[in-house]
């Protein structure tokens, strides 16, 4: 017997990514809009969105996460940058091995390489509670270096080199070809990377915990009000951090598309 061919249509294949989207991530989110709006006894509520910005530490945690995290994004984009354009377009025999040794990070255990970070400066500085802020960005750093990395190196490894020798036949020196060729040629490359290290920048407090850190970021106020059983207020600055998210989100998006659109004028 010859088996039929199965085929499935599209609303058939996305079954179970509409499954998990449910279960993972709707589900999720209106539970936390339930208990954001809601006090200990299940009625409805505003106060605890008041509480949040009549709240000076919570707000004074909200903007030093920003301040934290632009600093991180800033300082993995200044070594990042360098070395991917350097791996992608100087020719390197061995650049893919160089990019493994940034990257290898990524697949050390979590635990055992922010122990190792922790014993090497815990050697240099003696004392970690004296330099809170400088540590909380070299423990960023290090950990989402790989995420700029990638992005940028994908990038500028498909830069098309015949934009650039006519830049140069024109006339341009290197300098100008960078800034008004390459540059803005490879930022979805940098819009990426930034998006990939600034959100997580602003929420991963177990990094600071495993360095045993006393900065404070939105994720640790969030940890510490789901730790006392503060369902409703932890869940109001989740949602409030949420939202935080996806405006960044968009404006980094809409930043994307505008730079599409200049490559396509360019090309």
């Amino acid at each position: 017997m010859k088996m039929k061919n199965i085929r499935f249509s599209r609303k058939q294949l996305c079954i179970p990514y509409a499954l998990f989207l449910f279960c993972f991530v709707i589900l999720p989110l209106a539970v936390i809009v339930y208990y954001a709006f809601t006090d200990g006894s299940g009625r409805f509520t505003l106060a605890n969105l008041l509480s949040f910005f009549s709240n000076g530490n919570t707000i004074g945690t909200l903007c030093y996460s920003l301040v934290i995290a632009a600093v991180v994004t800033l300082v993995c984009l200044l070594i990042a940058y360098p070395v991917a354009y350097v791996l992608a377009r100087s020719g390197l025999k061995r650049a893919p091995v160089i990019l493994m040794l940034f990257i290898m990070p990524m697949w050390i255990n979590f635990t055992l390489r922010l122990t190792a970070l922790k014993e090497i400066l815990t050697v240099v500085e003696g004392n970690l509670s004296l330099h809170p802020f400088l540590n909380t960005v070299i423990a960023m750093t290090y950990d989402f270096l790989p995420f700029m990395i990638l992005p940028l190196y994908t990038t500028l490894l498909q830069l098309d080199e015949s934009l650039l020798e006519a830049a140069s036949d024109l006339g341009a020196g290197p300098a100008a070809v960078f800034f008004r060729v390459t540059l803005p040629l490879s930022m979805p490359g940098v819009i990426s990377g930034v998006t990939m290290t600034f959100l997580p920048a602003m929420t991963n407090y177990v990094i600071l915990d495993m360095i045993y850190n006393s900065t404070y970021i939105m994720g640790s106020l969030i940890g510490s009000y789901f730790n006392i059983y503060d369902w409703n207020n932890g869940s109001m600055i989740s949602l409030i951090l949420f939202a935080v998210i996806c405006i960044i989100t968009l404006i980094t998006g809409k930043g994307d598309r505008n730079n599409a659109e200049n490559r396509g004028a360019i090309l």
